[in-house]
């Protein structure tokens, strides 16, 4: 696995997941469903869950929403889904709590948002209020700035003083600084009323990748919270995937973050799991963590003589992905299995042998038949029409004979 050296944090529990530094980093996400409708949000919560996302987020924006949260988590439980619920709170979230006692209970956290519970001293009320709520139920809270509703009496403080600088910063400099103190401030005032340490994360997420890099590293380098990784709106297809890669790749290289979501903007009728498939996907491609077993592939050249290897790399990942609900409830460890599927000489074999499982196919003008190398060394040559067939056999009692309870 990967030498990167997390910062040190607090381990705050939430549900029967435990986020912090001595932990893996975990994959989160968050329905679109309305949350009054219990049927759709359970069932988008158990797609997100079998997908990986290993706590889901609800929206919670009414009371009627409230009050379904206990039926949510009783279906789950029936189900024997028991992934951990976050309830997402703004603008009344106090009057939620207050009015819906099974709401306050039933939810594995709540998310607060600093900068949208209230103004002047509405605010201080509003937010001890919902910190008190989070304290007598024993919850873990996430304070989670944003970007886009910013604290403004906060903001423009912030902005007087920096004016009165003799060389102030532009203006998303003190915002980047104002989401910090943001989020440090109302952790703060959560440890005064009685909020544990062990019992609070931070996120302050922004749209843009290096103004995600600036904010992360100067609030990592100013307590021991863990933090939430990602970028607010990160946007719809190959952007989406690349801004947050970009962002969260590199705040884990620098070992800062312990949880993380991808908050992709899905295509009309498109499934929501697209954005936990992405966050393993960050992990896996830093040795951070193992979800399935990787397929190796070529990309292909004036050397290789057909795209069979390009379909064969894709028969061996969808199979793969079948399996591995199977594989993981039977062959533990089995998400650490490497696969090599080469499509020529060049660099089949010795990518091959560098593979637990690897095939090296014929390019053009090669011999046709095909190497197939296990743990590096050459274990048998195949050739016709069912290579396919027999390298997901030679997978399968590879999986069976290594990875067995």
């Amino acid at each position: 696995m990967t030498n990167i050296k997390r910062r040190k944090t607090v381990n705050v529990k939430v549900g029967n997941v435990t986020i912090g530094s001595d932990h893996p980093i975990v994959v989160q996400s968050m329905t679109n469903t309305d949350t009054e409708d219990v049927k759709s949000t359970v069932e988008q919560v158990v797609q997100l869950h079998q997908a990986g996302s290993e706590i889901v987020r609800l929206t919670v924006n009414t009371l009627a929403a409230g009050s379904k949260i206990k039926e949510i988590k009783q279906r789950l439980w029936d189900m024997g889904v028991n992934v951990p619920i976050v309830g997402d709170f703004h603008f009344n979230g106090h009057k939620i709590l207050a009015d819906s006692p099974d709401c306050a209970k039933y939810l594995d956290k709540y998310r607060i948002n600093p900068g949208n519970v209230g103004n002047g001293s509405k605010k201080d009320e509003q937010f001890s209020f919902m910190i008190e709520q989070a304290i007598k139920h024993n919850k873990p809270v996430r304070i989670g700035v944003n970007w886009g509703s910013l604290d403004q009496a906060l903001l423009a403080q912030m902005m007087d003083a920096n004016a009165k600088l003799a060389m102030p910063l532009e203006v998303d400099g003190v915002m980047q600084k104002a989401l910090v103190e943001s989020a440090l401030q109302s952790a703060g005032r959560a440890m005064e009323i009685g909020l544990r340490e062990d019992q609070i994360c931070i996120s302050c997420k922004v749209s843009q990748v290096q103004g995600l890099i600036t904010v992360y590293t100067d609030l990592a380098s100013r307590c021991k919270f863990p933090l939430h990784l990602g970028l607010t709106e990160a946007g719809m297809g190959v952007k989406g995937i690349v801004a947050s890669t970009t962002g969260i790749g590199n705040l884990l290289q620098m070992g800062i973050g312990d949880t993380i979501r991808v908050s992709l903007t899905p295509k009309p009728g498109e499934s929501r799991t697209q954005e936990v498939i992405v966050a393993q996907e960050i992990l896996q491609s830093l040795d951070l963590r193992s979800f399935s077993p990787v397929v190796t592939a070529c990309p292909g050249c004036g050397r290789t003589s057909s795209d069979y290897f390009q379909h064969l790399a894709q028969d061996i990942q969808t199979y793969l992905t079948r399996q591995m609900p199977i594989w993981r409830e039977f062959h533990p460890g089995v998400e650490t299995m490497k696969v090599a599927v080469m499509g020529c000489v060049v660099n089949g074999p010795g990518e091959s042998k560098l593979a637990n499982i690897g095939i090296s196919l014929p390019g053009r003008d090669e011999s046709p038949v095909a190497p197939v190398y296990v743990d590096g060394k050459k274990y048998v040559t195949l050739k016709g029409d069912k290579i396919t067939q027999e390298f997901q056999l030679i997978v399968e009692n590879y999986v069976k004979a290594n990875y067995t309870k």
